[in-house]
């Protein structure tokens, strides 16, 4: 989405502006590498940022259970007594982890920050999905363009069907009907386009 989004409004500004059709394809190739490179290393510094993140709150609760096992035990059957486990025992199962320190540690993550510190995401696997995605999405309204179509209008199009097309897919997660999620997309979708239009119109104008 984010791809599809970015380019069709990209080729909207500089197509409003009045520049040739081989300058927009320019430019559509030139925004679709840029914006791929620039989500891959973002989702590889957000997911390797999260992660060093989730590390460091688990050797700082790893440190916790080392010098306090008691505390932290009473602190894990509390904390499994206000969701409705008998105190008791949750009493005696968060001693009985004291005698595995390893789980004892997984539990107290896993309760205190709601993570699985067992299984992180992969910040390379993040980057090339977001990479991938987003040069799919970008190519669309550059495809009228590359079977030697000339029309804006046309690539536009493409494009708009694209974020239809992507935003009814999106139904299928969320329950939604398909054509109103897809029909949400390709409003907001507009929107941007219109937006940079305009932008591109009067740049070109100005410049004439």
């Amino acid at each position: 989405m984010d791809g599809l989004v970015t380019n069709i409004a990209l080729i909207a500004g500089v197509g409003g502006g009045g520049v040739a059709a081989r300058n927009i394809v320019l430019t559509g190739f030139a925004g679709l590498v840029a914006g791929a490179i620039s989500m891959g290393l973002g989702e590889y510094t957000s997911v390797r940022s999260q992660n060093e993140q989730v590390e460091a709150e688990v050797a700082k609760e790893r440190r916790e259970l080392e010098r306090n096992p008691v505390g932290e035990a009473r602190e894990l059957a509390e904390a499994w007594a206000s969701r409705g486990l008998p105190r008791d025992l949750a009493e005696q199962v968060a001693n009985a982890l004291r005698s595995n320190p390893e789980e004892a540690l997984r539990m107290h993550v896993r309760e205190e920050l709601g993570v699985d510190a067992d299984d992180r995401p992969s910040p390379w696997t993040a980057a090339f999905s977001s990479f991938l995605c987003f040069s799919v999405g970008a190519v669309v309204p550059l495809i009228t363009y590359l079977l030697g179509f000339d029309s804006l209008w046309l690539a536009l199009g493409v494009g708009g069907l694209g974020l239809f097309v992507a935003g009814a897919a999106v139904a299928r997660f969320t329950n939604r009907r398909w054509w109103v999620s897809g029909g949400r997309q390709l409003l907001l979708g507009a929107a941007a386009t219109a937006v940079t239009y305009l932008v591109g119109r009067l740049i070109g104008v100005g410049a004439a």
